[in-house]
Protein backbone atom coordinates (compact mmCIF):
# COMPACT_ATOMS: atom_id res chain seq x y z
CA UNK A 1 0.00 0.00 0.00
CA UNK A 2 1.43 3.10 -1.06
CA UNK A 3 0.78 6.54 -0.40
CA UNK A 4 1.18 9.79 -2.68
CA UNK A 5 4.28 10.72 -0.66
CA UNK A 6 5.48 7.30 -1.11
CA UNK A 7 5.21 7.60 -5.11
CA UNK A 8 6.56 11.17 -5.48
CA UNK A 9 9.58 10.47 -3.09
CA UNK A 10 10.47 7.32 -5.47
CA UNK A 11 10.12 8.72 -8.80
CA UNK A 12 13.49 10.21 -8.89
CA UNK A 13 15.80 8.42 -6.58
CA UNK A 14 16.08 4.25 -6.14
CA UNK A 15 16.34 4.35 -2.46
CA UNK A 16 16.19 0.43 -2.43
CA UNK A 17 19.34 0.01 -4.23
CA UNK A 18 23.05 -0.41 -2.26
CA UNK A 19 24.66 0.38 -5.32
CA UNK A 20 22.58 4.15 -4.83
CA UNK A 21 23.73 4.31 -1.26
CA UNK A 22 27.36 3.45 -2.58
CA UNK A 23 27.68 6.47 -5.12
CA UNK A 24 25.42 8.92 -3.14
CA UNK A 25 28.21 8.67 -0.37
CA UNK A 26 31.03 8.52 -2.71
CA UNK A 27 29.63 12.02 -3.80
CA UNK A 28 28.20 13.25 -0.75
CA UNK A 29 30.81 12.95 1.92
CA UNK A 30 29.56 15.39 4.87
CA UNK A 31 27.27 14.40 7.37
CA UNK A 32 23.47 14.20 6.29
CA UNK A 33 20.34 13.47 8.61
CA UNK A 34 17.05 12.21 7.16
CA UNK A 35 13.77 14.09 8.11
CA UNK A 36 14.61 15.44 11.77
CA UNK A 37 17.87 15.93 14.19
CA UNK A 38 18.02 14.29 17.33
CA UNK A 39 17.51 17.54 19.00
CA UNK A 40 14.10 17.71 18.13
CA UNK A 41 13.53 13.93 17.98
CA UNK A 42 14.73 13.64 21.76
CA UNK A 43 11.71 14.16 23.75
CA UNK A 44 10.24 11.32 21.97
CA UNK A 45 14.02 8.95 22.40
CA UNK A 46 14.18 9.57 26.17
CA UNK A 47 10.79 8.59 26.92
CA UNK A 48 10.70 5.69 25.46
CA UNK A 49 14.61 4.63 25.19
CA UNK A 50 16.76 4.05 28.14
CA UNK A 51 20.42 6.04 28.15
CA UNK A 52 21.54 2.15 29.14
CA UNK A 53 19.22 0.48 26.82
CA UNK A 54 21.41 -1.34 24.08
CA UNK A 55 19.90 0.36 20.84
CA UNK A 56 20.09 -0.81 17.20
CA UNK A 57 20.39 2.08 14.12
CA UNK A 58 19.47 0.79 10.95
CA UNK A 59 19.85 2.93 7.93
CA UNK A 60 22.40 4.76 9.86
CA UNK A 61 23.80 6.87 6.72
CA UNK A 62 26.07 9.08 7.45
CA UNK A 63 23.99 10.92 9.92
CA UNK A 64 25.18 12.26 13.57
CA UNK A 65 22.51 11.02 15.16
CA UNK A 66 23.91 8.34 16.99
CA UNK A 67 26.74 10.81 17.84
CA UNK A 68 24.43 13.43 19.60
CA UNK A 69 22.86 10.24 21.72
CA UNK A 70 26.11 9.32 22.99
CA UNK A 71 26.70 12.95 23.89
CA UNK A 72 23.12 12.90 25.59
CA UNK A 73 24.55 9.68 27.77
CA UNK A 74 22.99 6.80 25.70
CA UNK A 75 25.99 4.19 26.12
CA UNK A 76 26.26 1.97 23.29
CA UNK A 77 24.59 1.91 19.59
CA UNK A 78 25.11 -0.22 17.26
CA UNK A 79 24.64 1.41 13.97
CA UNK A 80 24.01 -0.61 10.43
CA UNK A 81 23.73 0.26 6.92
CA UNK A 82 23.57 -1.91 3.42
CA UNK A 83 26.43 0.93 2.15
CA UNK A 84 29.88 -0.22 2.66
CA UNK A 85 31.04 2.96 1.63
CA UNK A 86 29.01 4.84 4.68
CA UNK A 87 30.22 2.20 6.90
CA UNK A 88 33.91 2.89 6.13
CA UNK A 89 33.03 6.16 6.78
CA UNK A 90 31.64 6.34 9.96
CA UNK A 91 34.10 3.83 11.65
CA UNK A 92 37.02 5.96 10.77
CA UNK A 93 34.73 9.07 12.02
CA UNK A 94 34.37 7.31 15.08
CA UNK A 95 36.88 5.43 16.14
CA UNK A 96 37.66 7.31 19.49
CA UNK A 97 34.17 6.94 20.36
CA UNK A 98 33.64 3.15 21.85
CA UNK A 99 30.08 3.55 22.74
CA UNK A 100 29.68 3.52 18.82
CA UNK A 101 29.99 0.06 16.48
CA UNK A 102 29.49 -0.41 13.13
CA UNK A 103 28.35 -2.96 10.41
CA UNK A 104 27.62 -3.55 6.72
CA UNK A 105 24.59 -5.05 7.13
CA UNK A 106 21.11 -5.25 5.08
CA UNK A 107 17.88 -4.91 7.56
CA UNK A 108 15.97 -7.68 5.39
CA UNK A 109 18.48 -10.10 7.01
CA UNK A 110 20.13 -9.54 10.48
CA UNK A 111 20.49 -12.97 11.10
CA UNK A 112 24.73 -11.91 12.64
CA UNK A 113 22.51 -11.04 15.72
CA UNK A 114 21.06 -13.34 17.88
CA UNK A 115 16.90 -13.07 18.85
CA UNK A 116 16.22 -10.52 21.69
CA UNK A 117 19.40 -8.57 21.09
CA UNK A 118 18.51 -5.04 21.15
CA UNK A 119 16.43 -3.16 24.07
CA UNK A 120 15.36 -0.64 20.86
CA UNK A 121 15.41 -0.30 17.37
CA UNK A 122 15.70 3.24 15.84
CA UNK A 123 14.57 3.70 11.90
CA UNK A 124 15.10 7.25 10.63
CA UNK A 125 13.87 6.76 7.67
CA UNK A 126 14.94 3.27 6.52
CA UNK A 127 11.47 1.37 5.94
CA UNK A 128 10.46 4.15 3.63
CA UNK A 129 13.68 3.89 1.85
CA UNK A 130 12.47 0.10 1.01
CA UNK A 131 9.55 1.35 0.17
CA UNK A 132 10.85 2.55 -2.94
CA UNK A 133 12.52 -0.64 -4.20
CA UNK A 134 11.70 -3.53 -5.66
CA UNK A 135 9.30 -5.85 -4.35
CA UNK A 136 8.84 -3.18 -1.30
CA UNK A 137 5.97 -5.21 0.20
CA UNK A 138 8.30 -8.22 0.89
CA UNK A 139 11.18 -6.05 1.33
CA UNK A 140 9.56 -4.49 4.59
CA UNK A 141 7.49 -7.73 5.61
CA UNK A 142 10.85 -9.06 6.08
CA UNK A 143 12.95 -5.78 7.60
CA UNK A 144 9.87 -5.90 10.44
CA UNK A 145 10.44 -9.42 10.83
CA UNK A 146 13.60 -8.97 12.03
CA UNK A 147 13.62 -5.57 13.44
CA UNK A 148 10.50 -7.75 15.79
CA UNK A 149 13.11 -10.78 16.25
CA UNK A 150 15.73 -8.65 17.65
CA UNK A 151 13.72 -7.06 19.97
CA UNK A 152 13.54 -8.10 23.68
CA UNK A 153 10.26 -8.58 24.84
CA UNK A 154 9.49 -5.07 26.40
CA UNK A 155 11.91 -3.42 23.67
CA UNK A 156 11.14 -0.46 21.78
CA UNK A 157 10.89 0.15 17.68
CA UNK A 158 10.79 3.99 16.68
CA UNK A 159 9.79 4.48 13.24
CA UNK A 160 10.57 8.01 11.94
CA UNK A 161 8.68 8.52 8.73
CA UNK A 162 6.49 10.64 6.10
CA UNK A 163 3.79 7.38 6.00
CA UNK A 164 0.63 8.26 7.32
CA UNK A 165 -1.22 5.48 9.44
CA UNK A 166 -2.98 4.70 6.13
CA UNK A 167 0.03 3.35 4.43
CA UNK A 168 2.38 2.10 7.56
CA UNK A 169 -0.12 0.50 9.47
CA UNK A 170 -0.78 -2.31 7.42
CA UNK A 171 2.97 -3.34 8.09
CA UNK A 172 2.98 -2.18 11.46
CA UNK A 173 -0.39 -3.33 13.00
CA UNK A 174 0.28 -7.37 11.68
CA UNK A 175 -0.93 -9.80 14.44
CA UNK A 176 2.85 -11.69 14.39
CA UNK A 177 4.49 -8.87 15.46
CA UNK A 178 2.96 -8.22 19.11
CA UNK A 179 3.52 -4.49 19.02
CA UNK A 180 1.33 -2.12 20.83
CA UNK A 181 1.86 0.85 18.56
CA UNK A 182 1.42 4.48 20.12
CA UNK A 183 2.04 7.30 16.94
CA UNK A 184 2.64 10.78 17.10
CA UNK A 185 3.31 13.69 14.78
CA UNK A 186 6.39 16.55 14.48
CA UNK A 187 6.08 19.29 11.85
CA UNK A 188 9.15 18.98 9.38
CA UNK A 189 12.19 21.18 9.87
CA UNK A 190 11.55 24.85 9.78
CA UNK A 191 7.82 24.64 9.48
CA UNK A 192 6.35 27.94 10.48
CA UNK A 193 3.19 27.97 12.58
CA UNK A 194 0.01 29.87 11.64
CA UNK A 195 -0.60 32.46 13.36
CA UNK A 196 -2.85 31.63 16.34
CA UNK A 197 -1.62 28.51 16.64
CA UNK A 198 -2.21 26.39 20.22
CA UNK A 199 0.21 23.92 19.54
CA UNK A 200 3.16 23.65 21.12
CA UNK A 201 5.87 20.71 22.07
CA UNK A 202 4.05 19.06 24.86
CA UNK A 203 0.80 18.59 22.57
CA UNK A 204 3.38 16.74 20.22
CA UNK A 205 4.10 15.06 23.13
CA UNK A 206 0.63 13.49 23.21
CA UNK A 207 -0.20 10.40 21.68
CA UNK A 208 -2.65 10.54 18.61
CA UNK A 209 -5.49 8.47 19.58
CA UNK A 210 -6.18 6.08 16.31
CA UNK A 211 -9.30 3.93 14.87
CA UNK A 212 -10.10 0.61 15.64
CA UNK A 213 -8.82 0.52 11.80
CA UNK A 214 -5.66 2.12 12.79
CA UNK A 215 -6.27 5.20 11.09
CA UNK A 216 -6.52 8.98 12.09
CA UNK A 217 -9.43 10.04 13.78
CA UNK A 218 -11.51 11.71 10.66
CA UNK A 219 -11.96 15.12 12.40
CA UNK A 220 -7.94 14.91 12.99
CA UNK A 221 -5.82 17.62 11.20
CA UNK A 222 -2.54 18.10 10.57
CA UNK A 223 -1.34 21.30 11.77
CA UNK A 224 2.01 20.65 9.09
CA UNK A 225 0.61 18.60 5.86
CA UNK A 226 4.05 17.60 5.68
CA UNK A 227 4.78 16.84 8.83
CA UNK A 228 6.91 13.33 10.03
CA UNK A 229 4.99 10.70 11.76
CA UNK A 230 6.84 9.22 14.65
CA UNK A 231 5.56 4.94 15.21
CA UNK A 232 6.54 3.99 18.45
CA UNK A 233 5.98 0.01 18.68
CA UNK A 234 6.23 -2.14 21.81
CA UNK A 235 6.70 -5.93 21.83
CA UNK A 236 4.78 -7.20 24.31
CA UNK A 237 6.20 -9.36 26.02
CA UNK A 238 4.73 -12.69 27.82
CA UNK A 239 3.30 -11.40 29.82
CA UNK A 240 1.33 -8.99 27.88
CA UNK A 241 3.43 -6.00 30.23
CA UNK A 242 4.79 -2.81 28.62
CA UNK A 243 7.47 -1.19 30.17
CA UNK A 244 7.83 2.92 29.66
CA UNK A 245 11.09 4.47 30.42
CA UNK A 246 9.69 8.11 30.96
CA UNK A 247 13.62 9.95 31.46
CA UNK A 248 14.08 13.82 30.19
Amino acid sequence: MYSQRDVSSCNTYNYGDALYWDSRYIQEAGAFDWYQRYSALRPFIRNYVATSARVLMVGCGNAVMSEDMVKDGYEGITNIDISSVAIDMMRKKYEHMPQLKYMQMDVRDMSFFPDDSFDSVIDKGTLDSLMCGADATISAARMLAEVCRLLKPGGIYVLITYGDPKVRMPHLSRPVYNWKIALYTIPRPGYQKSAGSASSMKSYLEPIPLTVDGALPPDFALEDPDCHFIYVCQKVDETGMMHVVQQF
